[in-house]
């Protein structure tokens, strides 16, 4: 049984055949031909952080491919009320064919797929959002920037960040992590990305100078600094991000045709500029539609290799 839980279960190879899996899909969405790749099938969507990307392009996208999904709060189901989560995953994974969960906690998620009898897909944990970066690839081949990219991350050591280094230390291109000063990376995770990045040429290197980060960068990227359950934390970390803003200064930096990411929602005037954002909109929003696409590639392979 294959699961989607981070980009580090896959290989390069692997990773390559969802992303091609997506656009031969998204071709044919666009040609308004909707093949039935996993008619009748059901996804059960598990949502104990709520979203939006998230929910509407997995319930788009399993319906595109003739199967149905079933939104399941933590207040829907005996999740919610202490049931074990290795119960929740014996029970549900006999009903449905394929799940996909959004969570706080890695080991959570792990702890759940380990219990599946069916394919388990991380949709975002406090550690990782590999569906994300699935979307942000097919974007970056989209506008020809996936030959030897220089990446720049400017922000927060988060999830963003930590799925960011898997994808560059798997397909084996320049990453550059830009973090403030007590916001770095999990070390775990870094020493995993550094081990891996050794096997496939990746260069991934680490600072707290944004403007050195991003200068010559072919894709320049961020994610707020104030994720889903550190409101409390607002004040002080706007203080401490101070001068890691992507504006139009900092994007000069950048390589003249470097095109900007963001995994949304964006907060302008904090982590992005208004300018930049409106100026890179076109590609912002192709990436958010790119989840759609994405999703549809990796929940096809999953079916496909069910069985591996």
């Amino acid at each position: 049984m294959r699961h989607f839980l981070t980009l580090a279960d896959f290989s390069k190879d692997e990773l390559l055949e969802m992303i091609a899996l997506a656009q031969k899909i998204k071709a044919q969405t666009k040609q308004k031909k909707f093949v039935p790749y996993m008619e009748h099938q059901t996804l059960g969507m598990i949502f104990e952080k709520s979203s939006t990307r998230t929910r509407v392009s997995f319930e788009t996208g399993i319906y595109q491919l003739g199967g149905i999904g079933l939104f399941l709060s933590s207040n829907d189901i005996q999740l919610g009320r202490g049931e074990p989560m290795k119960d929740t995953a014996r029970v549900i994974g006999r009903m449905v064919d394929m799940v996909m969960i959004r969570t706080f906690e890695q080991s959570k998620l792990e702890e759940f797929a380990s219990y599946s009898k069916v394919p388990v897909i991380n949709g975002l944990t406090d550690s990782y959002h590999p569906v994300q970066l699935m979307a942000d690839y097919l974007t970056m081949i989209e506008f020809g920037k996936e030959k030897n990219p220089i990446v720049a991350y400017v922000g927060d050591g988060n999830n963003m960040t930590h799925s960011w280094l898997m994808l560059a230390a798997k397909m084996g291109f320049e990453l550059r992590v830009a973090t403030p000063k007590g916001y770095e990376c999990d070390p775990q995770i870094v020493a995993v990305a550094l081990e891996m990045a050794a096997l496939s040429g990746a260069k991934i290197t680490f600072g707290d100078d944004p403007k050195a980060a991003v200068k010559d960068a072919d894709v320049v990227t961020t994610d707020t600094w104030v994720s889903m359950g550190q409101e409390n934390e607002k004040e002080r970390r706007i203080k401490d991000f101070a001068g890691f803003m992507v504006d139009a200064p900092m994007m000069l930096l950048a390589k003249s045709d470097a095109i900007f990411l963001h995994c949304l929602p964006a907060y302008r005037g904090y982590e992005v500029s208004e300018e930049v954002f409106e100026a890179h909109a076109e590609v912002i929003f192709s990436e958010a539609e790119n989840r759609l696409h994405a999703q549809k590639g990796i929940m096809v392979w999953l079916d496909q290799h069910r069985n591996d």
